[in-house]
């Protein structure tokens, strides 16, 4: 068995200073190819376990069916935070799943529903109410559409009224040639 003549190894281009890539072969790449996932599934695997969110330790609050009414509406007064177009009730998102939990928990402990929007309101802001309150702060929110509204409508007027404005009248050298172009088209 004759051996094979001596190649250089394409990796030599990339040796560092510090460290030289001269004396890998093309045998101890392809191992390389192959441990190289298997070290990092090793390595995420535990991080991604430890990373991912611990389930719900306490079961939500047992309530009657007058709180469980409360509660829905409660839910659909207030908005997801992750979805931002649904209302808590409607969400699936985990977020709206703890702030559910969180009305229930409330409820169960006796609190109104004043108190309740309030606590989600100091928490959140104003934006976490599927309807704002009409305040100072929210003013150009209630009643920006409509001051749109008459800013347009009186556009719309004052366009029209332009248009339709007094015209002067036809000279005689314009009414010839008008007559002519009438006479001319029919």
């Amino acid at each position: 068995m004759t051996a094979a003549p001596y190649q250089p190894c394409p990796l030599r281009r990339l040796s560092l200073r510090h460290l030289s890539l001269r004396h890998l072969s093309l045998r101890h790449l392809s191992l390389h190819r192959l441990l190289l996932p298997l070290l990092l599934s090793l390595v995420l695997l535990p991080a991604a376990l430890l990373a991912a969110p611990a389930p719900n330790a306490e079961p939500p609050a047992v309530l009657s069916a007058e709180q469980e009414q409360r509660a829905d509406k409660l839910a659909h007064g207030l908005r997801c935070l992750v979805c931002q177009n649904q209302t808590l009730a409607e969400s699936n998102a985990p977020l709206a799943q703890d702030m559910r939990n969180l009305i229930r928990g409330q409820l169960a402990d006796g609190k109104t529903d004043a108190q309740i929007m309030r606590f989600f309101e100091d928490r959140y802001g104003d934006f976490v109410r599927y309807d704002p309150p009409f305040k100072p702060v929210t003013w150009l929110l209630w009643l920006g559409p409509f001051a749109l509204l008459a800013l347009g409508f009186l556009v719309l007027v004052r366009t029209l009224k332009r248009r339709a404005g007094v015209r002067a009248p036809l000279t005689a050298d314009e009414r010839a040639r008008a007559a002519r172009f009438l006479d001319s088209g029919s």
